[in-house]
């Protein structure tokens, strides 16, 4: 075991009958993602061997893919690999398959967006797989896998017409502007969105990797965006006295910073780093420097931003990358997140002797002073947005009161609101498309703002959200239009488009540009022209149709931040089912496993269903209507349209069916048996949408959600379920 690796309470993985074991499994599961070569090095085989297994279960022939491609893919996915392999391997092999060691993986379990509490901070105990000639119970086994696949698949499975990835060939392209450019007098000075594609932990280390490609950053600009944000560790990016160990690499990451400036800035592009510190690290570090140690939580331990060591620390290493990189266009800070920082970071600051007694708000206020005083000794001109995400409504403005007027104040919109859904009352936290905002937090802390002499900035969700984010986009334009009209009517002067999901060059962000200006139009005008300029006036009033029935159908939506975080919508017809309760609770986007309770928040299970229903029955009305429209004209675009709104449907018709089968599990088979054959439905129609658009199933973040071999798999699992 390595020892530097978490492990939480370390239970049996979690029990995969469809297969004949874990070999099988592990081959399956790596199959089209890791080079043969590689596989069969972990798993103490031939290639040939591997082969033999992949064959017998009916995947298709490995594909001759360059190794450098192939890397690349690795690279990309890595989330996902450690997430398929969750279950299946340990630390050792993990790290084997992905050519990484103990350090790497701590760094991205710690700092690569909550990753480790996306896996349920917990490492299931599985034991090591090798390769043993398997005996004839597997054999039969994995004939049986080969036969669902002839009868389900039309013979056999054939490779990929759009491998994983092939739509960072197509945004690189050149592509003729959507729009003209917005003026520089646009009421909305700020327009920044994150990449669709960057990889997060540490977006700068690998050049070849690049977030913002300049045929993407074109496609942006079209559209109106003037701004894109990177995630940045201070310790990373200037160099640390105090621990020059962790600062390795420093220059590399600037000097890539300042070529990605450079490149964005010819697009009329500005960048922005997110800040969230300082960042917490492990309690061992302390030993040399035990005055600076503050909260200590899971191992790890704040740098206390109460010690003027600390507070410089700040200021230094951000005066030394702006310094670097002059041109950057700012940055912004969140200061109460899920990622350990300052003392009071996650409401525990009484117990540190320095920032208990001056409270929250003094510390929060502290932090975001020092952040924007390090800016401006390197770049006096920067933007500095505080976000007053998870500040508490008794103390936000008194934070607020004690900011630089300089500052910016962003609040997300939609937070507070108000909403009944399902007969069940609730409010908005964030990432919902479905209750448009502003909401009265943001009103009142954007007022609060403006009393001090800030500018104020709104964060939205314009293209997905947690909502369902494996779609590029949700095609619910008269939702977006709304929520712009009455951003525009509040005056809000920036617009952060998007948290890590939502980058997408969509017909989204085509209509949120209609309200940049210092007049904007109705949301059924905004609609109108953005339909005549993609489809033609012919289709324009049936895709419109269309969007109205989409922003009806997810109005619907069961929202709640558990439902958002921990129902299987990210994965869809992907997730599993199970004869009996595996006993494992759902986990932040990464595996919903089948916790019900977990996945429904305030919902009744049967209100639960019910609106899942209710949103995959309108949404399937929109798709209808989309269809209708393939017969008038700009059939291309359409299509396209059509591929986007389609998988959606297929997300939440796999949800209501989920629903429904854990509820029956335990007493009505039957209508279990019924369900079954939906999901089987379900997924063989997903996997013929993700063969042919790639999109289909990532997010940034989380990498791929799953990848067509995934939705073969959970027929493979609903046949056997039927059949056992």
């Amino acid at each position: 075991m390595i020892t530097s690796l978490p492990v939480g309470v370390c239970p049996a993985p979690l029990a995969l009958p469809h297969f004949p074991d874990t070999l099988h499994a592990v081959v399956w599961r790596n199959w089209e993602l890791v080079g043969s070569e590689r596989l069969a090095a972990v798993l103490q085989a031939t290639s040939e061997q591997i082969a033999s297994l992949a064959e017998a279960m009916g995947l298709p022939p490995a594909t001759a893919i360059p190794e450098e491609q192939r890397q690349e893919l690795q690279r990309r996915s890595y989330v996902t690999l450690i997430r398929r392999n969750w279950h299946l391997l340990p630390y050792e092999q993990l790290l084997e398959l992905l050519d990484w060691d103990a350090e790497q993986m701590a760094f991205t379990l710690r700092e690569d967006d909550f990753l480790w509490h996306k896996l349920g901070r917990l490492k299931p105990a599985c034991p090591s797989v090798r390769y043993a000639p398997p005996g004839l119970s597997a054999q039969r086994h994995a004939a049986y896998i080969r036969k669902v696949i002839e009868e389900e698949f039309d013979g056999a499975l054939g490779p990929s017409e759009e491998p994983p990835f092939a739509f960072l060939r197509q945004m690189v392209a050149p592509s003729r502007p959507v729009l003209s450019e917005v003026p520089a007098s646009a009421r909305i000075k700020i327009r920044f969105l994150y990449s669709y594609s960057a990889l997060y932990g540490d977006p700068l280390a690998d050049p070849e990797l690049d977030p913002y490609p300049d045929g993407y950053l074109a496609r942006l600009a079209a559209l109106g965006v003037n701004g894109v944000w990177l995630p940045a560790v201070l310790y990373k990016l200037a160099p640390w006295s105090l621990a020059p160990e962790l600062s390795a690499g420093w220059e590399r990451r600037l000097a890539n910073l300042r070529q990605l400036v450079a490149r964005a800035q010819k697009h009329g592009i500005g960048v922005y780093l997110y800040l969230n510190e300082p960042r917490a690290l492990p309690v061992a570090f302390f030993e040399r420097c035990p005055d600076l140690r503050g909260v200590v939580e899971e191992g790890l331990a704040t740098l206390c931003t109460s010690t003027p060591a600390v507070q410089e620390f700040l200021r230094e290493s951000l005066t030394t990358v702006f310094r670097a990189v002059p041109n950057l266009a700012g940055a912004f800070a969140i200061t109460m997140s899920e990622n350990l920082t300052n003392c009071h970071s996650h409401g525990r600051g009484q117990e540190c002797p320095r920032c208990g007694p001056r409270g929250a708000a003094a510390v929060v206020a502290e932090v975001n002073r020092a952040i924007a005083e390090g800016v401006w000794r390197g770049q006096p001109h920067a933007h500095v947005i505080a976000w007053d995400w998870g500040w508490r409504n008794e103390w936000a403005e008194e934070v607020i009161a004690q900011l630089p007027r300089e500052m910016w104040l962003m609040s997300v919109s939609e937070w507070d609101l108000p909403i009944m859904r399902g007969g069940i009352e609730s409010t908005v936290g964030e990432y919902s498309i479905s209750a448009v905002g502003p909401g009265p937090r943001a009103r009142r802390h954007w007022a609060a703002a403006r009393r001090r002499g800030m500018r104020t900035a709104a964060k939205v969700q314009v293209n997905n959200t947690w909502e369902l984010s494996a779609v590029p986009y949700l095609p619910t334009l008269q939702l977006v239009a709304e929520h712009m009209s009455n951003l525009a009517e509040e005056g809000i002067e920036g617009l952060m488009l998007s948290w890590t999901l939502g980058g997408y060059p969509s017909p989204n962000l085509e209509v949120a540009a209609q309200f940049y200006g210092e007049s904007h139009p109705t949301a059924q005008h905004a609609m109108w022209t953005v339909a005549r300029r993609r489809f033609g006036e012919a289709c324009a009033p049936l895709v419109i149709a269309a969007w109205e029935q989409f922003s009806a159908a997810l109005r619907e939506f069961p929202f709640h931040i558990d439902v958002v975080y921990q129902a299987p919508q990210q994965f869809g017809p992907a997730n599993l089912c199970h004869r009996d309760p595996t006993g494992y609770r759902a986990t932040m986007t990464g595996f919903p496993y089948d916790d019900l309770d977990g996945w429904r928040g305030i919902y009744p299970p049967e209100v639960f269903e019910a609106q899942f229903t209710k949103v995959a029955a309108g949404w399937r009305a929109g798709v209808e209507k989309l269809q209708a429209a393939c017969a008038v004209g700009a059939a291309a675009a359409i299509a396209d349209e059509l591929r986007v709104a389609e998988a959606a449907y297929l997300h939440f018709q796999s949800v209501a069916n989920q629903i429904a089968f854990v509820r029956a599990r335990a007493e009505d088979w039957a209508r279990c048996r019924e369900l079954l054959r939906q999901e089987i439905v379900v997924a063989r129609r997903m996997f013929d949408l993700v063969n042919r658009d790639s999109r289909i199933g990532f997010e940034a973040t989380n990498h791929y959600f799953y990848t067509r071999l995934d939705l073969v798999e959970k027929v493979v699992n609903c046949r056997y379920l039927l059949d056992m």
